[in-house]
C-alpha cells in the first residue's frame, strides 16, 4: 500500500457557537490542511498520483474558505439552525466530504485516508474513514 501526503493552507476567521470561552469572539487563523491518499497500484511513471494534481484538487476544494469569515458560508452560517459549528473537527469533516467526492469520481483507484486541519502549529483535528 502506498500513501501520499500533500499540504496546503488558507486564512480565515471564525467564531464558535455553543462554546464557553474566548473563541466565541471573532478571531482568525492561518489554517493548514494535510491530506493523505492511499492506493495499491502505481501508474506507468511509477507514481500513485501526481503531487501537483492532488494539490490542485485540494486547492479547489478549499478555495471558498480562503480569506472569509467561515460563519458567513452556508455550511457554517450563524443564521441556519442546521449549520455546522466552524470548529477544526467540522472543517476536517467538510473538506473530507468534498475531496472524497472528487477522488471517487476521478480517481476510483485511490482512497482518501484522512484530512487534518491544523488550527495552530500545535493543535489539529483529523477526520478519516476508520482511522487507526
Amino acid at each position: 500500500m502506498y500513501e501520499l501526503t500533500v499540504k496546503s493552507g488558507f486564512a480565515a476567521a471564525h467564531r464558535l457557537r455553543n462554546y464557553q470561552g474566548k473563541c466565541t469572539q471573532l478571531h482568525g487563523h492561518t489554517w493548514e490542511i494535510e491530506v493523505k491518499v492511499r492506493g495499491e497500484k502505481l501508474d506507468q511513471a511509477g507514481m500513485l498520483m501526481d503531487f501537483a494534481e492532488l494539490k490542485r484538487i485540494l486547492r479547489e476544494a478549499s478555495e471558498e474558505l480562503d480569506h472569509t469569515c467561515l460563519n458567513d458560508l452556508e455550511v457554517f452560517a450563524d443564521t441556519s439552525p442546521t449549520a455546522l459549528n466552524p470548529t477544526a473537527e467540522n472543517l476536517a469533516w467538510y473538506l473530507y466530504q468534498r475531496l472524497a467526492a472528487v477522488l471517487s469520481r476521478d480517481y476510483p483507484q485511490l482512497k482518501l485516508r484522512s484530512v487534518t486541519i491544523w488550527e495552530s502549529p500545535v493543535t489539529a483535528a483529523c477526520y478519516g474513514e476508520a482511522l487507526e
